[in-house]
């Protein structure tokens, strides 16, 4: 026991909001970056995700893989040049006051372009922004 480092620390129960919006936005950085990697080789990818479904004759609840399509966040412009626009739910997230898109330039540049928003969305340097695109969201809920 002598070689541990020992500490008072206490695991919390709850994340606090802005970690979840955060971790929430960084696993669909994280399948938009895929995406773009699986098309800069000519694959497709296509993740699945476990559903429940009640079968028909015995009602029995069966897990079923299926697959999931991802609409890419990305796109070609009027010029030629790769655009990319950051979505937090419905909403594209304003990066700066009425910008909503990153000027990728070449479709090659792509993956490094998500590797350093999924960098700076770890920092918390887009946290304020996130926050916004959440209220905006949550506003379209309400009655």
């Amino acid at each position: 026991m002598s070689t541990l480092k020992l500490t008072a620390a206490r695991k919390t129960r709850a994340l606090p909001d802005v970690v979840k919006r955060r971790n929430k936005l960084l696993m669909k950085l994280g399948e938009q970056r895929m995406l773009a990697a699986a098309q800069a080789q000519g694959e497709h990818y296509t993740p699945t995700r476990l559903r429940s479904y009640k079968h028909a004759d015995t009602g029995i609840r069966i897990m079923k893989e299926v697959p999931v399509r991802i609409k890419p966040w990305y796109w070609t412009g009027e010029k030629g040049e790769m655009l990319l626009a950051i979505n937090y739910g419905s909403k594209q997230i304003e990066l700066q006051k009425g910008k909503t898109a990153i000027d990728v330039g070449e479709a090659a540049n792509l993956c490094k372009v998500l590797d350093t928003v999924i960098d700076a969305v770890r920092n918390g340097e887009l946290d304020t922004q996130i926050e916004s695109a959440s209220v905006k969201l949550r506003e379209g809920f309400k009655k």
